[in-house]
């Protein structure tokens, strides 16, 4: 596990590259599954959540985010009530069992989003079209689907048959 100082300054120091790293690095190794612990370094006490709920805070602030006033009106109100400690098992649970099929979701989501679009949906009948269309060429019968080996008719398997090699004992 790795261990990030942090400092009086405001600083954090991670030990184990011997330099100091931002929060912009800290939510890197979130991103990359890093274990770590930040650690006050006068202290030695687990700062780790503090500096989650930071970053946090910040994604918040930068962008539309995924907590609205609503939800976090909601999870405050949950704080010293009786079921904060169902909340915390219910909220873990229920993001752990999301990530398991984050995968599934997004494919779902993507084909959905596929099958809305109406670009999609005329391109498909384009092609369908273009491949009925390529079937029959100028001046000929249509093509049949089969290979050319499978697609003949009898009387063609039936002349094929006539055109044996000669046979070399009656000298044709």
């Amino acid at each position: 596990m790795r261990i990030l100082r942090k400092y009086t300054n405001r600083r954090l120091y991670d030990t184990s590259r011997s330099c100091y790293i931002t929060l912009e690095d800290v939510k890197e190794l979130v991103l990359e599954n890093v274990q770590f612990q930040v650690q006050d370094s006068k202290t030695g006490k687990d700062l780790t959540r503090n500096i989650l709920l930071q970053i946090i805070s910040e994604q918040e602030g930068e962008s539309a985010g995924m907590l609205t006033n609503q939800v976090l009106q909601q999870l405050i109100r949950f704080y010293g009530d009786s079921m904060q400690g169902m909340m915390r098992q219910y909220l873990e649970q229920s993001i752990g069992a999301f990530l398991s099929q984050q995968d599934r979701i997004r494919e779902q989501m993507e084909s959905m989003i596929d099958a809305a679009n109406p670009l999609n949906m005329m391109n498909k009948i384009a092609d369908q079209n273009m491949a009925m269309w390529n079937m029959f060429t100028p001046g000929e019968e249509p093509k049949s689907a089969k290979p050319e080996s499978e697609a003949e008719t009898p009387k063609a398997a039936a002349a094929g048959e006539d055109k044996q090699a000669p046979d070399e004992s009656s000298g044709k």
